[in-house]
């Protein structure tokens, strides 16, 4: 605990920099790879996931400021891209099958989207007035 007089620079360090990392290790050599010839990393250590900080350093910001920074990553895009691409193309199958329900001449004539909502709806017009006639 600090006194009123002393800062954090003034406390002499308790330890390294390594052994904060990874101090539940035990404190001993159990469990840590030095006597493997490694740099004395423990098996069972806490590193912190790479998401974790990127968490901590985003509850800071607004909510709209954080939806705007995933929508920024790539993972992000390339769903929405795929999302949007299946939309679409269920978009124009549907369209094709309206397509198929109206009586054009030539039959094989290439309609716009604008054009086959047109005729559908002289089409279902037109059956409105035969059904009542």
């Amino acid at each position: 605990m600090l006194n009123s007089d002393q800062t954090e620079i003034d406390l002499p360090p308790t330890h390294s920099e390594s052994e904060s990392v990874f101090s539940d290790c035990g404190g001993g050599r159990a469990g840590s790879t030095e006597d493997a010839g490694g740099v004395g990393l423990c098996t069972q250590s806490r590193i912190a996931e790479p998401g974790e900080a990127v968490k901590k350093d985003l509850q800071h910001l607004s909510r709209e400021e954080r939806r705007r920074r995933r929508r920024a990553t790539a993972k992000y895009r390339t769903a929405h891209a795929t999302r949007e691409r299946i939309r679409v193309e269920a978009f124009n199958m549907a369209f094709a099958e309206l397509r198929k329900l109206l009586p054009t001449l030539p039959p094989d004539k290439k309609l716009s989207k604008i054009e086959i909502l047109r005729l559908a709806i002289c089409y279902i017009s037109y059956l409105n007035h035969v059904l009542d006639v």
